[in-house]
C-alpha cells in the first residue's frame, strides 16, 4: 500500500510539474521603480497569474518606460506592455521616437491617466516652468515618456533641455534626489499617487511647479491627446492642488499574440477589476468604457471582450 500511494503521489507531482512547464510565461513591460506603470503591471500581473486558467503566467519587467515599451513589443522583449496614447499612435505610424519603422501592435485596453509630476521642495524659489532655467532637475530614466513630455513642453516655452542641467534618473532616485538637494526640481510622468513622490512628500514638504497663464492651454491646443489633470492637494499633503498636463494610458500587444492569449489577459484584469482596485491605488481611475475609445485600434483579442 505504501508503495501504491508514493508511486500515485510521484505521478502526481509530474502532472503538476508537466502542466507548470506548458504554462505560457508573458513578459509585461512597465517603466521604472518609483512611478505607478511597475506596480500597475505588478497588480496585471497578479489578476493574470491568478485567474487566467493556469496556462498563463506574466512578470512585470523594469524598462525605461512608455517610449522604450514599444520597441520592445517590436523586438519580443515583452509580450504586453504599458505606454500612453500619444506615443502609441506614433508608434503605429513610424514616427517621432519610431521613424525608424511603424510598430505591428494594437491596444489591449485603456488605464489609467499619466500626469507630469513637476515638484520641487515648497521653499523653492522656482515656481513656473521658465525659473526652471540653469537649474539640475531630474527628468526620468533616458527612454522613459517624462523626458519626451518636457520635449514638448518647454519648447512651448521658449526652451529646451538644454536650458537645464538634465539627470537621467528613475523616478526613485530623482526625488531621493531632490531630498537630499542634489536636484532643485524633479519631473515624473506617472499616475497618482506616485509611490517615488509619496516617499519625497513623508519627510519633506513639496511644492508642485505651475503652468504661466496660458500656457497649459496653449499645451492642450497643440495635442489633443493631452488633457488637464488637477492632483487633489491632499495626495502630496501640498498647500495647493497641480494644475498637470496628463495623457491617458493603455496596455498594448503586438498584433502576433494569439487573440485566445488577448482575450483571457483581458478577463483575468476586467473580469476582477474591483480587486484590482483594491490591490492598486491608481486602478480606481480606470474606465473599462474608455477601452472603446482608445487612439489606436482595439487587437482582435481584447475586442471580443469589450465589445462583446
Amino acid at each position: 500500500m505504501y508503495k501504491t500511494l508514493k508511486t500515485t503521489t510521484l505521478a502526481m507531482g509530474m502532472l503538476v510539474v508537466a502542466a507548470a512547464a506548458q504554462a505560457e510565461e508573458l513578459r509585461i513591460g512597465t517603466a521604472s521603480l518609483g512611478g505607478a506603470f511597475y506596480p500597475m503591471g505588478q497588480s496585471i500581473s497578479n489578476m493574470v497569474n491568478k485567474y487566467a486558467g493556469g496556462d498563463l503566467s506574466m512578470v512585470p519587467v523594469v524598462t525605461g518606460g512608455s517610449v522604450q515599451n514599444p520597441r520592445l513589443i517590436d523586438s519580443g522583449e515583452v509580450e504586453i506592455a504599458i505606454t500612453n496614447n500619444n506615443l502609441a499612435v506614433l508608434a503605429t505610424k513610424g514616427k517621432g521616437p519610431y521613424k525608424s519603422g511603424a510598430i505591428d501592435m494594437s491596444a489591449v485596453a485603456a488605464l489609467h491617466p499619466s500626469v507630469l509630476h513637476m515638484i520641487v521642495l515648497d521653499g523653492s524659489d522656482i515656481k513656473t516652468i521658465e525659473d526652471l532655467k540653469g537649474k539640475r532637475v531630474a527628468v526620468g530614466p533616458a527612454g522613459g515618456g517624462t523626458l519626451g513630455f518636457m520635449n514638448f513642453v518647454l519648447p512651448l516655452h521658449g526652451m529646451s533641455t538644454d536650458d537645464i542641467v538634465p539627470s537621467f534618473l528613475s523616478y526613485s532616485d530623482g526625488f531621493s534626489q531632490l531630498s537630499d538637494g542634489n536636484v532643485d526640481a524633479a519631473f515624473a510622468l506617472s499616475g497618482y499617487p506616485a509611490g517615488a513622490v509619496m516617499q519625497a512628500a513623508a519627510g519633506n514638504k513639496l511644492r508642485f511647479i505651475t503652468f504661466s497663464n496660458g500656457m497649459l492651454d496653449k499645451a492642450l491646443e497643440k495635442n489633443a491627446a493631452f488633457k488637464a489633470v488637477e492632483i487633489p492637494a491632499d495626495i502630496y499633503s501640498t498647500a495647493q492642488a497641480g494644475n498637470m498636463i496628463g495623457v491617458n494610458n493603455m496596455l498594448i500587444a503586438p498584433n502576433s499574440l494569439p487573440a485566445d492569449t488577448v482575450e483571457k489577459i483581458v478577463a483575468a484584469v476586467f473580469d476582477n477589476l474591483g480587486e484590482l482596485q483594491e490591490e492598486n491605488a491608481n486602478a480606481k481611475q480606470i474606465d473599462p468604457a474608455n477601452s472603446l475609445n482608445l487612439a489606436i485600434p482595439l487587437h482582435e483579442g481584447a475586442a471580443r471582450y469589450f465589445k462583446k
